[in-house]
């Protein structure tokens, strides 16, 4: 580990390096930090310094940042970024990281940068992301070695050694042989290139009629194909059979972990598919407001079967009522706190270690929504039952209440993680055990205050 990261801050050194637009140390520093360093510190970094540090690195360099970030983050900084530059960036990319940091580009911006581009790399952009993300046509790169089935082996491994540099990065299995118009028609592995005379012709070698993806396959289509050929990667193909690009399997691995990742975070309540704690705090708490004060109606909608018995309850039944809801409307306010920090550790973003970091984003996040929503829950009290007393005890035992939740619901994962356990596994058990005893330890303690 270097002397950077093993410093309590390491983004600070980089920050000196910043002010000073010092180009030389700040790209002897990036180099000297691994993948999961350079993620990790472009974390705690705000879209215009990561914008500033892509003008400060040469585009090599730049490219490299752009693919250790979460796609929102990295579309962010490009966007902060002039578009010549920003264009000189993503063409160090391969064409389909490219293309999926062009999607979350606002359109505006991302057609300023395609007109900024090399024409030829700004067609191939515009033609790829006209399919679907989760596509083989969304999911292939262009970047693949075509040959003529006339050529002879020897011709054939020097296209090879010719195109090494360029696709260094693939997992290259195979040559593709296609016709004059570009349709493919035969596969050759490359283990056998190197098992017969470099005279032979290409003919001899070529698997005929090999299995293509279509360019319009869906994942789950993908997903089967390579559960059940366990290729490395597969041709995509259009409708006249012209060979398009190449499909990996890492990339459909990929894809299909994003989309599981993204489902959860829904679930939890996190309608955008993805926060990280670098946005701004008021943004992250108006995205999870809007699926909180929802699910706040339809916890009133259960609670009110409780109401159904208030003759029998009689005096206890206002605060019968509510302690399901405060419980469950906290639970549900820590699990989004949760849900980032499963995302942040599994990004490499966010390490165990950083407790204060994410208590100090996650309680300006708890303040406000528990305001908002105490604010919510005290009025529905007063206007059911006339009483304000009662409406300021259940407004100030879910305020109080969702700040704790969303600050230990942001830490657990953390601490769970640094002793070496599962957080997917035990941060939502613990969390809701938590709020349950917080929330009705308020409600009846704050009750016996006022209202006794």
């Amino acid at each position: 580990m270097t002397e950077a990261i093993r410093s309590p801050a390491p983004w600070t050194e980089l920050e000196r390096y910043l002010e000073a637009e010092d180009r030389d140390r700040i790209g002897e520093l990036f180099k000297s930090w691994s993948e999961t360093d350079r993620t990790h510190i472009a974390s705690h970094m705000s879209s215009a310094d990561l914008a500033h540090l892509l003008d400060l690195l040469d585009r090599e360099l730049g490219a490299q940042l752009i693919e250790c970030l979460p796609l929102s983050q990295a579309a962010d900084a490009i966007e902060e970024i002039a578009p010549l530059a920003a264009a000189e960036i993503l063409e160090e990319l391969p064409s389909d990281e490219r293309v999926d940091v062009l999607a979350e580009v606002e359109t505006k911006e991302r057609e300023a940068i395609l007109a900024a581009a090399d024409e030829a790399t700004a067609d191939e952009a515009r033609v790829l992301l006209e399919y679907g993300a989760d596509t083989a046509g969304g999911l292939m790169h262009t970047e693949f070695i075509a040959v003529r089935s006339g050529q002879s082996v020897a011709s054939a491994i020097e296209e090879v050694r010719r195109s090494a540099d360029q696709f260094a990065r693939y997992a290259v299995q195979y040559l593709y042989t296609v016709d004059a118009q570009s349709r493919l028609d035969g596969v050759v592995p490359i283990r056998s290139l190197l098992l017969v005379e470099p005279a032979t012709q290409l003919t001899q070698v070529i698997i005929r009629e090999p299995m293509a993806l279509h360019v319009n396959d869906s994942l789950d289509r993908l997903s089967d194909v390579f559960e059940e050929a366990g290729f490395l990667g597969a041709p995509v193909v259009n409708d006249a059979g012209v060979l398009l690009g190449v499909v990996e399997r890492s990339a459909v691995d990929d894809a299909e972990t994003e989309v599981a990742e993204s489902d959860h975070m829904k679930s939890l309540g996190i309608a955008s598919g993805e926060e990280l704690r670098s946005m701004p705090s008021l943004t992250r708490s108006r995205r999870r407001l809007a699926w909180l004060s929802i699910n706040i109606v339809l916890n009133l909608m259960a609670a009110s079967v409780i109401a159904m018995y208030e003759e029998t309850l009689r005096a206890a039944i206002a605060l019968a009522v509510f302690l399901p809801i405060i419980s469950d409307m906290s639970g549900c306010s820590g699990n989004q706190a949760v849900a980032v920090s499963l995302r942040e550790l599994s990004l490499g973003v966010i390490r165990p270690a950083e407790l204060l970091y994410v208590l100090g984003k996650e309680a300006i996040v708890g303040v406000v929504n528990g305001l908002a929503l105490g604010s919510l829950l005290a009025g529905v009290a007063v206007l059911w039952k006339g009483e304000i007393m009662l409406g300021v005890v259940v407004g100030a035992a879910l305020a109080l209440n969702t700040l704790i939740a969303v600050s230990i619901g942001g830490m657990v994962p953390l601490v769970i993680k640094r002793f070496g356990w599962d957080p997917a596994l035990a941060s939502g058990p613990i969390l809701t055990t938590l709020t349950d005893v917080c929330g009705f330890f308020l409600t009846l303690s704050f009750a016996a205050a006022v209202l006794v």
